[in-house]
């Protein structure tokens, strides 16, 4: 009987669920449309015959680059629309006319199949030319519409074989359109001409350009641009800094852009309320050739000029960007405490960089700067261990001074009863 009332009652429960399953919507897949516009990223790949040179960690510059793109297609968030174009990948001829419309879709913009994308990636040999502006004008096609975040990731190991159609103005005239299209550039072990022009490509379009060595470092940078795709647009701000901290303007929470010529400092003041902590960091990008040794200071001093906290960072040439940062917890004021008003204070930010031009290299404008501020509630407890030392370290501190102690009083006892014990025998 038992059992019988067990069976029907599991019975009435798959009915029950299987018509709940008939009632209600399928969820949609990972990968599938869900109704919201989802942000599409285009890998444009220079697979021209240079490609082949062996001067990436021992390999060929087309095997890192596919190293990194089948990592990189492992890793893409299922939200985001990928496709890869080529250029210079089809025609090994002379004829430049022809060697200039070498570019082709390998895979198109859209829901990411991973084995065939890479399979497709699988056929690349480097053979022909560089069409760099051909290549561009035809990834700005490729995406469908929809208002989500727009991105090409071009990489190449040369300057554009294809004059008089400058990638530069090229890029110029997609971001003239207002299509939100954003180009970010790497540049595969460059030179002098190549790094300015893939730089000129990226600032066009509000992009970052970026020199690689290695493999990893492609790999890393690519998968961050792609990753970047997915999250929320932030538009930064252009301001314009001071060359004092009486004159600089005022920033609130937000991401700021400015230009910083060389031996230059720049001033930004920014409000800290009791209670509150500022947060910023600054970077700065180096888009010409520059000396290999360099370094960036970011200050926070007072409205008169005492040092409150300084953050700094040097480099040696290996890379285009170095950054630092700094926080200011700025402390609760007293209940007891008369005639302090709203005690907001005024910090000053100054900016400084030690990069210095290459001999024949404009110096102007200046380098491209990018200030983050943001200004939060700060720690309410005393546990917070950057702002106020150990914090509950003290109690961790403590703990094994107390564990060695009596560590230390056990081996003792130990050590005496086994003397005692020789002495016995």
């Amino acid at each position: 009987m038992i059992t019988s009332k067990r069976l029907a009652a599991g019975v009435c429960a798959l009915l029950a669920a299987l018509t709940a399953g008939l009632a209600l919507p399928a969820p949609a897949s990972a990968g599938e449309p869900t109704g919201e516009d989802a942000p599409q990223v285009d890998l444009v790949l220079d697979v021209s015959g240079s490609m082949r040179t062996k001067d990436i960690d021992g390999g060929t510059r087309m095997a890192a680059a596919k190293q990194a793109f089948n990592e990189v297609l492992d890793a893409t968030p299922e939200e985001v629309r990928l496709g890869i174009r080529t250029l210079g990948a089809d025609y090994p001829g002379d004829n430049q006319k022809t060697g200039c419309k070498d570019t082709a879709q390998l895979y198109p913009v859209g829901p990411l199949d991973r084995t065939e994308a890479k399979t497709a990636v699988a056929t690349l040999t480097p053979t022909g030319w560089t069409p760099i502006g051909p290549a561009l004008l035809a990834a700005a096609g490729d995406f469908g519409d929809g208002s989500g975040s727009k991105r090409i990731v071009l990489i190449s190991d040369g300057e554009d074989t294809c004059a008089p159609l400058d990638p530069c103005e090229v890029a110029r005239e997609i971001a003239a359109k207002g299509i939100g299209l954003t180009i970010d550039t790497l540049g595969l072990v460059p030179n002098s001409t190549m790094r300015q022009q893939l730089s000129c490509i990226a600032e066009a379009t509000g992009g970052t350009y970026t020199s690689v060595e290695h493999a990893d470092e492609l790999t890393d940078k690519v998968s961050q641009l792609v990753d970047r795709a997915a999250d929320p647009v932030v538009t930064p701000v252009a301001t314009e800094g001071a060359d004092r901290c009486a004159a600089a303007p005022t920033l609130k929470s937000g991401l700021y852009t400015d230009r910083e010529e060389f031996g230059q400092q720049r001033w930004y003041r920014v409000d800290v309320a009791p209670g509150q902590e500022l947060r910023t960091s600054v970077s700065v990008s180096a888009d010409r050739a520059v000396s290999p040794s360099y370094g960036v200071l970011l200050r926070a001093v007072t409205a008169h000029g005492r040092e409150i906290v300084r953050g700094e960072a040097a480099g040696d040439g290996r890379t285009d960007v170095i950054s630092t940062g700094l926080r200011y917890p700025k402390a609760e004021v007293d209940e007891d405490e008369e005639g302090q008003g709203d005690a907001t204070e005024t910090v000053c930010l100054e900016v400084a960089h030690s990069f210095s031009a290459a001999s024949g290299v404009k110096t102007t404008p200046g380098l491209p700067l990018e200030l983050t501020v943001d200004v939060v509630d700060g720690p309410s407890q005393a546990s917070d261990v950057a702002s106020f030392g150990l914090g509950r370290g003290w109690w961790l501190l403590g703990a094994l001074i107390v564990v060695g102690f009596l560590a230390g009083l056990v081996w003792g006892w130990v050590s005496r009863w086994r003397v005692a014990v020789w002495r016995t025998n």
